[in-house]
């Protein structure tokens, strides 16, 4: 059985999910593949791990690296977990592109050449936002590019966490 959490962030509402031990979803309301790991049957229900995961919101958002992670299960296929956790390595306040994830992934597979774009598909796919940074991956040249919550969030989060490196 499934649970979901609702958190209030300054950039809009929040629904956290949770198979009762571990986040299996982070989304910002109404985004783009919004609870696509998520049973239909799903209750709301106060738990520890809904608890760990507003701490750890309330020290982002108050531009703070959070010196923990809530535990978290990643539903998804073999292929996005690995791109999912590179995106777990990519240091608050910092940026890592898609074609740098995918030469990552093809040196750890021996091969020559992994295509940006289904790094992109996997990055897009990620279904626990901001715990794993997917709004750390930009563009070849830096730019923004696609978030499923939006890019003024996407920008907003940078923001953020630029803004706190600077202190």
């Amino acid at each position: 059985m499934d649970f979901i959490h609702h958190y209030q962030s300054p950039l809009g509402g929040i629904t956290v999910a949770a198979d009762g031990e571990a986040i299996i979803g982070l989304w910002f309301d109404g985004q783009k593949y919004f609870a696509d790991t998520l049973e239909q049957n799903a209750l709301e229900k106060p738990l520890p791990v809904f608890a760990a995961a507003d701490q750890w919101l309330d020290i982002y958002f108050s531009g703070q690296a959070p010196d923990f992670m809530p535990p978290i299960k990643m539903r998804t296929t073999a292929f996005r977990q690995t791109v999912w956790q590179i995106m777990l390595s990519i240091p608050f306040g910092q940026t890592m592109t898609y074609g740098a994830i995918a030469a990552r992934i093809a040196r750890q597979r021996g091969v020559e050449k992994m295509s940006a774009q289904a790094v992109g598909n996997a990055v897009g796919h990620n279904a626990i936002s901001l715990i794993i940074p997917c709004h750390r991956v930009v563009g070849c040249k830096g730019e923004l590019t696609g978030y499923a919550a939006g890019l003024f969030k996407k920008r907003k989060l940078l923001e953020l966490e630029k803004n706190a490196n600077r202190r």
